[in-house]
């Protein structure tokens, strides 16, 4: 079972209603997916945890936990936020939709169902989040922090990594909130500012209880019609040149030139934050090469990006 899963689309169905479960299991079936079933709110949350669907349709409505406790649920836990939620729900009062949405929802479906809308609901919203999770696994594999917002600086999506930074901004700060912290945002509509201008940047100091380190915001381009790309780079120059000092057998200067390396910056900025001349850089960049076993600008800050994880 676990294999097939791994080759056909798969979708879990939960409604406690024999009939609607029926209909929904032939329709989806018929069109190549492969159904999970569970009848409650907490069976849903038992099956996930055995096996994590590509999309969940689920009852608004049902005794015991309702669809909406469980998608919250489901939006709580990390290994489960990326599958997206459609409602099925035949209460026409707008409370209960927007209950639907606020609870994780990306889409609602009237009941009774129309299976061909239904259908296209289905294939849209699992085709959206692979894309979604795709490029976020594809960017963090990188080892760069990317966000994204909306023309407005609003949060749309970010990597893992990016995650890890923002949450040393604000403590406990996740992707579901769905807003930035307020200094973050307010700097990125700040740099929204400056749309036409490809890789400006703005940087920002913290101190939080002893725990110093800067984010640059680097705004990368305007890839959608209504989508920003912005790298963060955090800076803790102090520690992670030290970290790279001895985890690498490098001298302390050395540690410098590839922690900078590691932060994007090109040989002349290095030169200028570390006083010393572009020629040095370089002599240290080779010996750094050579000490990392590599040969390639992007391979050594790909191993000092590695080793601040």
């Amino acid at each position: 079972m676990t294999e097939a899963l791994l080759h056909r689309d798969t979708v879990l169905v939960v409604d406690d209603q024999p009939e609607s479960l029926r209909l929904l299991t032939d329709t989806l079936e018929t069109s190549g997916i492969t159904v999970l079933v569970a009848t409650s709110g907490q069976g849903a949350l038992d099956l996930m945890a055995h096996v994590v669907p590509d999309l969940v349709l689920m009852d608004a409505v049902m005794p015991g936990m309702d669809g909406f406790d469980a998608t919250v649920a489901i939006k709580a836990n990390p290994q489960w936020r990326h599958v997206p939620v459609i409602f099925m729900t035949g209460l026409t009062d707008p409370e209960h939709v927007v209950q639907g949405f606020e609870s994780g929802g990306v889409d609602y479906v009237r009941k009774p169902v129309n299976v061909h809308e239904l259908l296209a609901r289905v294939r849209v919203h699992m085709d959206h989040a692979r894309a979604a999770q795709a490029s976020a696994v594809g960017l963090d594999a990188t080892g760069r922090m990317m966000l994204a917002t909306d023309l407005a600086g609003q949060f749309l999506w970010c990597t893992p990594l990016a995650e890890r930074a923002i949450a040393r901004v604000e403590a406990g700060w996740d992707r579901e909130r769905r807003q930035l912290p307020d200094v973050v945002r307010q700097t990125i509509e700040r740099l929204l500012q400056r749309s036409d201008t490809p890789g400006a940047a703005l940087r920002i100091d913290f101190r939080n209880d002893g725990d110093d380190f800067a984010l640059e915001l680097v705004l990368i381009a305007q890839y959608r019609e209504n989508e920003v790309l912005i790298r963060l780079n955090q800076y803790d120059p102090v520690g992670d040149a030290a970290r790279l000092q001895v985890r690498h057998g490098l001298t302390v200067r050395e540690a410098e030139v590839l922690l900078w390396i590691s932060y994007g910056k090109p040989n002349a900025d290095i030169s200028d934050v570390l006083e010393i001349s572009p020629r040095t850089v370089q002599k240290h960049l080779e010996r750094i090469y050579e000490k990392l076993g590599v040969e390639t600008r992007a391979a050594a800050a790909a191993i000092a990006i590695r080793s601040a994880e």
